[in-house]
């Protein structure tokens, strides 16, 4: 059985098209690495970062919906994807956050939204507890942490990234790991990027859960699917219990761990109401 250590290297396409592939593009430096990233419209600023191996174009519908509302979207790459590049070796969240706030830097010095979907919800947490000041709020979709998926699920999750495998293997593994029952499964089948998806598992691991969990107190809003597996609902009703008054909660039906192409209407609107009550 694979390992998270022998996930398949290689490249399966970019795939969805949207503001993350319009806009303005530009690169910016983050110590050792070169991070590329674009920015639509103006206002705000709101920053989006993807799930684990996956890039900026999973934000595609979402960010050309946040950018019409009134706000600026930025959808950086994270390095190893695309024509981002740094050191995929020992990385920790910390090294994951420096790239995105080199992103914001460049970009504006005004507090932003971020945005994290699975693995981009927990650099969201590190950034906001290592910058608090540089961070309005944080929006997670799919926010995992404490409750694991089941041991079972793991090989099948394990099988997303592996591109040896004949596709439609391979789509029934993500069907099954990452979108509710019944949904369509395809707007998933290009866009994966195995090796970053290495680095980022061990950034994660060497990264422990408290560093990050609390988003440095941080406004936060949790949009959780309730068909989750790798994300189990449980997640966001703990954090709630914790902390209170500082999270909100919104349960999304008919939703699994992708989220965006399963309740993109449902995911935008929250995304936009929350942004704009935040003044």
């Amino acid at each position: 059985m694979m390992s998270r250590r022998d996930l398949n290297g290689g490249i399966l396409g970019v795939g969805l098209a949207g503001a993350a592939q319009g806009g303005d593009g530009r690169m910016v430096r983050s110590g050792e690495a070169t991070l590329h990233y674009r920015v639509v419209g103006r206002g705000a600023p709101v920053i989006f970062l993807p799930s684990l191996g996956r890039g900026a174009e999973d934000f595609g519908q979402l960010a050309a919906a946040v950018s019409k509302a009134g706000f600026r979207a930025i959808c950086p790459q994270p390095r190893g994807i695309g024509e981002s590049r740094g050191p995929m070796q020992a990385l920790r969240l910390d090294d994951l956050a420096k790239d995105v706030l080199a992103v914001l830097d460049d970009v504006s010095a005004e507090p932003a939204i971020v945005v994290g979907h699975a693995f981009g919800n927990r650099v969201a947490r590190r950034l906001a507890s290592l910058h608090p000041s540089r961070v309005r709020a944080v929006i997670l979709l799919a926010a995992g942490g404490r409750v694991r998926m089941a041991p079972e699920i793991e090989p099948i999750f394990l099988q997303c990234f592996d591109l040896s495998l004949p596709d439609e293997v391979r789509m029934k593994a993500v069907g099954k790991a990452f979108f509710a029952p019944g949904n369509d499964a395809s707007p998933w089948r290009d866009g994966w990027w195995p090796d970053a998806a290495r680095a980022q598992l061990h950034a994660s691991e060497q990264t422990p859960v408290e560093l990050w969990w609390r988003a440095g107190g941080r406004p936060i809003l949790v949009i959780q699917g309730r068909e989750d597996i790798l994300a189990p609902p449980a997640n966001a009703r703990i954090l709630k219990e914790e902390l209170g008054a500082q999270v909100s909660v919104i349960e999304a039906p008919n939703a699994g761990h992708a989220m965006l192409p399963e309740q993109p209407q449902l995911i935008a609107d929250t995304v936009i109401t929350y942004a704009k009550s935040l003044g």
